[in-house]
Formats: C-alpha cells, structure tokens, sequence
C-alpha cells in the first residue's frame, strides 16, 4: 500500500500539484502550484497538506511518520536550486513559512518570515551583500515574528519596543532607523523573549522551522481563527496547509519593494488595475497597515518596467483563473517575485459589476456568473446610505475600503463594541488600525474606521468581507486609545458621541453626529444579475408584506406575489386600535358586530391598497392569528388611558385583561381558534378582502386573493372555518357581479398538520408552510427566549445553527417533507409555499428548492437574496450536483 503523501514541491517551472487540489494544498499551495506550472514566477518551495494537520490535531501534535524526513529532502531540493544551504553559516537560505487554508481567511492565520536567521547567518549575509541595515531589518522582523507568531506573545510588546527607538531618534518611520538601532532592537527584543517566556531565541534554523510549522498547525485553532470561520460558515474541520518558501526580500534597499494589487479594482468593480505598494519593505508593512502605502500610479512613473511584468501577470492570471486576483508580489533588486494569488475578497457592489464585465467579455456564462454572487452578501447591496438632502458636517475623509452608510455611537475597542451592541446600540468602531483580534467588535459594529493602512488593510478586507461600511486611512483624526477620544483639529469625539461614516464611490466621510440614511435601489448591472438568476431559477420568490409601501418595495425587488399579508398588523394603527379593544371588550357578539362594522371599511382600503400595487399577482392573506389580549394595554399608564378611552372602570378593564391572560399563548387562544369561536371577527376579515377584490375587479384589475387560515391543525378546524369563509366570499362576489379567481388554504405550522397533511389537503386548496410556529413547537424552544441558550448550544456544538435563522432539515425540514409528500398524495397539483423567516435564508431556500416547494416568501429586502439562492439551487441541481 503506497504511503500517504504530504508534501508537494513547486520550483524550477513545475509543481507536483495544482489548483484542483485545493482542498488538499489550501488555496495558497494550491495557486502556487498553478502559477508555479503556467510560468509565473513564484519563489520555490513546497507545501505540507491539510492532511498532515489533521494528522497533527488527532495525535496530540505528533507529525505523521516520515513527515520531517520529507521536509528535509524538500529542503535539499531548494537548497540545490538556489545554490544556498539551509543554516549553512558562509551562504545561508533563509524561508518564510505561510499558513494556506483551503477557504480564504485574509489575516485569520500566521505568517513567519527570514526564518534561518541568527547571528552566524547575519554576519554572513551582511558579507555577502554588503547591506547590514537590510540584514538587521529583516533580522529584528523575524524575532518579532517569532515571538508573537510561534511563542504566542503580545505584538504591542514588541511594538512598544520600536515606537520607543523611533521616539529617541525624533522620527515615525521604521525605515529612518539605522543598522545600529536595528540591531540594538534585536537584543532588545530577544531579552523581551526570555524575560516573557523563559524561553531562549532558538538559533539553529531546522528548530526554528519546525516549532513554526507547528505554530502555523496550531493557529488552525486560534479564536481568532475560529471566529472568522463561524462568521463565514467555513468548518472547522478542514485544517491549514503549510507553505515553506525560500525567501526574497522586499526590504533590501530603493529598489525592492513589496505590495498587494488586484486585477480590477474590488470596491467598485471597474477594470482598473489596483494596487499598493511599500518599497524598502516586507509584506507585512503593507497589508498591517503600519505604513500608508502608495499606489500603482506612483509604481508606473517609479519603477515602470515592473508595472509593465505586472500588468502582464495580471492579464495572465485573470485569463486563466477567468476570476479576478488578488495579488501578493515582492521586488527584490528590480526583480519581480509573485508571491500568493487568489480570487480577490470585493464589495458585493464590485462583485455583481464584474461578473457581468465577465461575461461581456466571455470569460464566463450567465450560470457562473448568478453562481459567483453570493445570496448571503446580497443585502449589503441594498444597504441605506447617506441622504443626499442631509445637511452633513463633514469632518474629515480616509479611504473608501468598503460601500454603506453607518450611523453610531463611538467606540474605541472590539470588547466594548461586543458590549454596547450586547445591550442593542449601534456603535462605530474607530482604531489606529485593525488586527485579527477585533473581527469580533467589527462584525457587532455598524461600521469601522481607522486612522491608519490603505485599501489592503486588514480592516479593509475583513470591513468588506464582512460588509461592514468601513473608512480606512484617515490620516485627519488623531485617535487617543487611553482617553477614549480622537480629535480632528479643534473638534473632540469621544467615546459615546454620534457619529456616521459615508462610503460613496470615492468619498470616505466621516460625519459628526447622526445623519438621515435612505433605503437604496436595483439598478444596472444588479438588475442584469438578477434578470438571468429569474430566468435560472424554478422556485418562485414572493414576500410577506402588510403594506403598500413594502409590497411597492418587495415588487420593485422581483417578488412575484404577496405569500404572507398579516392582517393583524393592520389593527394597530393609531385610528383602528382604539376600535378593536372596543371589539374586544364588548360583552356581546351584537356589539362586537358593532365595532368590526366600523373596521370593515379600513380593513377593505387595506386590501385595495396591496392589491393595486400587486395587480396581476397572487396576494396571500392571512386571517388574524394572534390572541386577543396582544391588543389590549400592558402598562398601567395604558390601562388608565383605555379604561378613560372605553368609558370603563380600571379595576373592570384589568380584569377583562386578566380573564384573557394565557400562561402559554402560543398554544392558546389565537389563530382559527379564535376564528371558530368569535367567526364574526374571521367574517368582517374576508368581507373587506373580497369588497376590496370585487370593486378593483369592477374597474377592470385582476386581483387574484389567496385567503389563509392560520393555526390548522385538525381538519375539522379547517372544514368549520373555510366553509363559513366561502359563504361570505361568494356572496360579495354575486352582490358585486364579479368574477373573482381566489383559493383558501392553510398554514402548517402545527407539526399534526404535517402529519395529517393528506386529511387536510381534501379541504384546503394550498399549503403555507409558517416554519417560525413549526419550529417552536418542533423543539419546543420559544424564539423570544433561545437567546438565553442558544449561544452555549452553538458553542458547544449542540446545535450547527440558530433553527429560526436556517432550517433544521433533519427535523423541522422531515416535517415539511412529509408535508409536502402527503398533501400532494392527496392533490397532485396542489400549491405548496413556505412563508416563515427561513424563506430569506440561502441554505433554508436550498433546502425548499430541493423539496419540490412551489414558492418561498420573505421579506421585503431579503427577496433578491431569495431569488439569487433559488437559482443557485436551480443552476447545481442542472449541473449534476441536486443542488447542494
């Protein structure tokens, strides 16, 4: 039986391996090897696989056998190719070591780089190139590395170390330090090591390699790490790869350099080549944004025979991968190195533009390009942004990392940002710079701004990923962590002001204090991706809408129907509430007759209303469902102002309060419940529908309405209340002498519904699954109380997801299959949606598409998303895969 193999080389023009093993190299051993095999010139190295960290985590931190023995002949192939010797003290190799997760993890995991340095190695380089200043530079870089990446200590430690150096020498920039500084902060930095750890600097190259490839294993599991994956659903059981690459520097005097550039620019979408660079400099400097780098505008009038190779590169690799890149380079003596590429991290605004551009420019079909946008990124495309009629204070601008608009309080660290957003206020958080550390504050944050990096920070990559309105460079404020503030000339923010971030093409603004946002809208290219997901899609996407302006909104988004009209969220308006408690507090059904007869006509003007808007298309309408105490006062301050309101006594008004008081109302009195007992309430409902139906039908609209009868769960409930409802219906529609198309239905929301479904579907004409009560009483969690669990079940791997948020498929999902199967067992043709909050959720409309559902409902903003997802489930059931 052949060995396993865990490491792949790539050098001298071939790679053992390719992008098709992604899952086995990670994405960066994986994109090495493929450059590596099409010509591109990347640094030689080899790359130890996902596999052998899963050997690592299942055996206590042992390696697999042979795994070192392999190491070292990678290394002797790189020592022969760059005519170096690894720890060789006359002509030394050094090595960067670069963790490679098979899903892109931007800043998540750790880096290492000039490992094989130490003070034989120094002394040897500094022969040989003459240039101690870049040998110390790099020397102090891979002690620091070391002790934050390997030995787990604090970076500000270190950092505090150098900010003092620079402070002595009166300058702010790493760069104005001589060799004789640099290698003071060697020793410096090495005393901080053994101090802090106990632990001396290791010398011998072969020990510092391996306790860093163990490091880069072992940030696998790091928070940090484990909280980027669980906002970005990644596994955690995939591991890292590990990249051992011989070294090139970017820091070894004016004419190295070393920068990030992407084939079209990530923010807005365009065809723009993008980048920036740092020259006398290693790659850390620019994506940590400790510098502010300069872009590719100055590289093409600096250096222009290296624009030129990387425009080549650029075309090259966006060809190949037909994908646009994100690039890594370094210089080193006018020679260009790549160093990692990978599809590039972009606003969804950006996304959605290329991907058209993409196949414009027939790269790509339309079924890629609806693939290539994500569902779940959909809504930061529709994010509000500021008002244009807002008078503004404009106080200061920084780059435009990421599109939005943010409003919130300010906020100087990720723990009070967790804290603050905690207790549901929204919060700006405002930084230096960012580091992996914070992506837990930043994603609590409504949006972030720092004072320091460029577009390639890691705020600015994590902002956008995470759709986060997100201003980077803002090189106008002065942020004093320890005082909570930051100032902008004679302006003083502090912590607990208001103020709104701006991201518009362009403009990064900050603004002070609270500024009016307006709701966006589809247009261009977004209309483009959203047209070919509606003709790839089979599920239809309706809304749940309970007005006109939020059915006008959900059409205006493609939903193709209303699958959830609420009427009880009509009764709260401030004209009919006052009615309705009168309706409630009558003592019999003559006076009850009463009130509904003046909510008739609101209730009627309701319906027109949605009705106009959604013409042609179905509207599905929801009888009340909620128990009638809902609708009656809660505080004593309410109580005294109905019982003066009705002209009822206090003591009398609470107790009608009382006797309508359940100890689990949603189990109680409510749904058809209460249309079986009161039908006076259920009949005024569906008089006003089919009034406000016959009267458009009469001016010649075709209004199809979809009557709904909530809380089913013996078909006898159904039978009871439908028959009464066809009565009342047929006979508006004859005094009308209109023609009116309509169906009555049920919700399965009750898990006996789902059991009895084919009983049921003898008298209902469409089912609706209502998955928020199916849920609840599935598990038997109430929704408005998970929250004091939920969080420790997710943790502690109980459960995957929040149920309410994605379907659980293997419970509440077999209810809805069963379902699905007995109801259509009955009726072959019988329409079958879902109108829970699961309907907006990707994985949820997945999962539906699959079950053969005819339709999912949502909210209005979440409908593209809904549509987006039904295609994805269209398009990979089309190409072979069931769509999952």
């Amino acid at each position: 039986m052949n060995a396993t193999k865990y490491v792949y080389f790539f050098g001298d023009g071939k790679a053992e391996g390719s992008v098709e093993m992604k899952s086995l190299l990670g994405g960066k051993g994986a994109n090495l090897a493929e450059m590596t095999n099409i010509g591109i010139m990347v640094p030689p190295g080899f790359t130890i696989s996902t596999e052998a960290c899963k050997y690592y985590y299942a055996n206590d931190g042992a390696y697999p056998d042979g795994l070192e023995d392999t190491i070292a002949e990678n290394i002797a192939r790189l020592e022969k190719i760059a005519g170096k010797g690894f720890g060789d003290a006359k002509n030394p190799m050094l090595l960067s070591v670069r963790s490679g997760a098979v899903f892109s993890m931007p800043g998540m995991m750790d880096t290492v780089l000039n490992i094989g340095l130490n003070d034989k190695s120094v002394a040897a380089i500094i022969k040989k190139t003459g240039n101690d200043r870049f040998v110390y530079d790099s020397y102090r870089r891979f002690v620091q590395m070391f002790g934050d990446v390997v030995l787990g200590m604090e970076h500000s430690k270190f950092e505090r170390i150098l900010e003092a150096k620079k402070k002595l020498r009166n300058t702010e920039l790493d760069t104005d330090l001589n060799s004789y500084d640099l290698k003071d902060l060697v020793s410096e930095y090495k005393e901080l090591i053994l101090t802090d750890t106990g632990i001396e600097f290791p010398t011998d190259p072969r020990e510092q390699l391996k306790m860093t490839i163990d490091a880069v294993f072992g940030s696998w599991n790091t928070d940090r790490a484990i909280t980027y994956r669980n906002l970005n659903n990644i596994s955690h059981d995939l591991g890292t790869a590990v990249n051992v690459q011989t070294m090139v520097f970017g820091n070894m005097g004016d004419d190295s350099g070393t920068g990030v550039c992407f084939t079209r620019d990530v923010a807005t979408g365009a065809n723009e080549f993008y980048g920036e660079y740092l020259m006398n400099a290693q790659g850390e400097d620019v994506v940590a944004g400790i510098r502010t780098p300069h872009t590719f505008s100055q590289l093409k009038k600096e250096l222009p025979e290296i624009y030129e190779e990387l425009e080549a590169v650029r075309d090259r690799l966006e060809k190949h991968y037909r994908e646009v890149q994100d690039v890594e380079f370094t210089i080193e003596s006018g020679k260009l190195y790549i160093l990692q590429t990978r599809g590039a991290k972009r606003t969804i605004q950006a996304g959605v533009k290329i991907v058209v551009d993409l196949v414009d420019e027939g790269l790509i079909d339309r079924d890629l390009a609806v693939l290539r946008v994500n569902p779940n990124r959909v809504d930061q495309l529709l994010h509000k942004r500021v008002d244009p009629k807002a008078a503004v204070n404009v106080i200061a601008n920084g780059l435009p990392a990421s599109p939005g608009a943010a409003v919130g309080r300010v906020v100087f660290s990720s723990h009070r940002a967790l804290e603050c957003a905690g207790r549901g206020e929204d919060v700006v958080l405002v930084r230096l710079e960012t580091s992996p550390d914070d992506v837990g504050g930043m994603h609590a944050s409504q949006g972030i701004l720092t004072a320091r990096g460029g577009m390639t920070s890691h705020a600015a990559i994590v902002g956008r990923g995470m759709g986060k309105c997100c201003v980077v460079g803002c090189n106008d404020i002065d942020v004093d962590i320890a005082a909570n503030r930051f100032t902008v000339g004679n302006i003083v923010v502090a912590e607990g002001d208001y103020i709104t971030l701006n991201v518009s093409g362009d403009a990064g603004e900050v603004i002070l204090g609270k500024t009016d946002l307006i709701d966006p809208e589809m247009t261009g290219d977004f209309e483009t991706i959203m047209d070919w997901a509606t003709d790839a899609k089979r599920l239809g996407v309706r809304t749940n809408a309970d007005t006109p302006h939020d059915s006008t909104v959900a059409r205006n988004f493609g939903a193709e129907g209303i699958g959830l009209c609420r009427t009880e969220h009509m009764f709260f308006g401030e004209d009919r509430l006052p009615i309705v408690q009168q309706m409630i507090l009558a003592g019999s059904e003559d006076s009850r007759k009463k009130s509904l007869k003046k909510l008739m006509p609101m209730q009627k003007e309701d319906f027109k209303e949605i009705f106009e808007v959604m013409k042609d298309l179905p509207v599905t309408i929801r009888l009340l469902d909620p128990p009638l105490h809902e609708f009656l006062p809660k505080t004593e301050e309410e109580v005294e102002e109905t019982a003066a309101c009705m002209n009822i006594g206090i003591d009398e008004l609470n107790g009608i309060i009382q006797s309508l008081h359940e100890t689990n109302p949603m189990l109680g009195h409510r749904g058809c419940r209460l249309g079986i007992t009161y039908p006076e309430i259920y009949g005024m409902q569906v008089q006003a529908i089919f009034e406000a139906a016959a009267e458009l039908a009469r001016d010649g609209h075709k209004v199809i309405p979809e009557v709904m009868i909530p809380l089913v769960g013996h078909i006898n409930e159904l039978k009871f209340t439908k028959e009464r409802l066809i009565k009342t219906a047929d006979e508006v529609i004859a005094r009308y002498g209109t023609d009116i198309e309509y169906l009555v239905g049920t919700m399965i929301e009750i898990p006996r519904a789902a059991v009895t479904a084919d009983e049921i579907a003898e008298e209902a004409e469409f089912f609706s699954f209502g998955t928020n009560d199916l849920t609840q009483m599935t598990f038997g969690f109430s929704r408005d109380d998970i929250g004091k669990f939920l969080p420790f079940y997710i943790k502690e791997g109980i459960l995957e997801s929040d149920p309410f948020v994605t379907i659980d498929q293997d419970g509440v999902g077999k209810l809805v299959e069963m379902g699905v199967e007995k109801g259509r067992s009955t009726k072959p043709d019988l329409k079958i949606g879902i109108c829970g909050e699961h309907g907006g959720n990707p994985a949820s409309v997945e999962f539906f598409h699959r079950t053969g559902l005819d339709y999912v409902s949502c909210s209005p903003f979440r409908v593209p998303a809904a549509i987006l997802a039904a295609a994805h489930a269209a398009i990979k059931e089309k190409n072979g895969d069931g769509g999952s």
